[in-house]
């Protein structure tokens, strides 16, 4: 039961970190663009877009090891 909840737990967290990843994105009021060129919540959007999959993917892989 215990190991279910910690499983849960990563798949969450994972899910949770893709979906910030996607909500970078996002255009949104900011005081300067994006190194894509346009206004988004980070001015590093490329990069943490990138950044976070890999977390996400870390997350579950840490998450299979300890399972």
């Amino acid at each position: 039961m215990m190991e279910k909840i910690k499983r849960e737990k990563y798949r969450i967290s994972s899910v949770v970190a893709l979906l910030l990843g996607l909500s970078i994105l996002m255009p949104a009021p900011a005081s300067r663009p994006c190194a894509l060129g346009y206004y988004a919540y980070c001015s590093w959007t490329p990069y943490s877009t990138l950044i976070c999959p890999a977390i996400a993917g870390a997350i579950l892989w840490t998450g299979q090891r300890r399972s």
